[in-house]
């Protein structure tokens, strides 16, 4: 899929919810062509953006829990979190341009 991290029902919390740094959460699964056409995207904001995002992915069909914690009805997810908030979400492949655009300005209102 990606060089991205992988988080699981077991990692969740602490990579996540605890983290310092904003997180993006990619919610994908393997059978999902639009989760590996995102994933080098995902890919380019992790290496980045890394001093000022984290961004892991979760294979939701092994992580229902999760999934349905966060209501992550349709693949791919996008939810990004900020002290262990959820404070932005998508679903669907998105352009790299409008995915920063859109990561940037929740991030500029949570810190608001």
């Amino acid at each position: 899929m990606s060089d991205l991290q992988n988080v699981d029902e077991a990692t969740f919390d602490e990579v996540v919810l605890r983290s310092e740094k904003p997180v993006l959460v990619d919610f994908w699964a393997q059978w999902c062509p639009p989760c590996h056409q995102i994933a080098p995207v995902l890919a380019q904001i992790g290496a980045e953006r890394n001093e000022q995002l984290t961004v892991v992915k979760l294979n939701s069909d092994e992580n229902p829990a999760i999934s349905a914690r966060y209501r992550v009805m349709a693949l791919p997810t996008l939810i990004l979190f900020h002290r262990g908030e959820m404070i932005w979400s998508v679903v669907g492949a998105r352009p790299k341009a409008k995915l920063l655009k859109d990561i940037d300005e929740a991030l500029l209102t949570a810190v608001a």
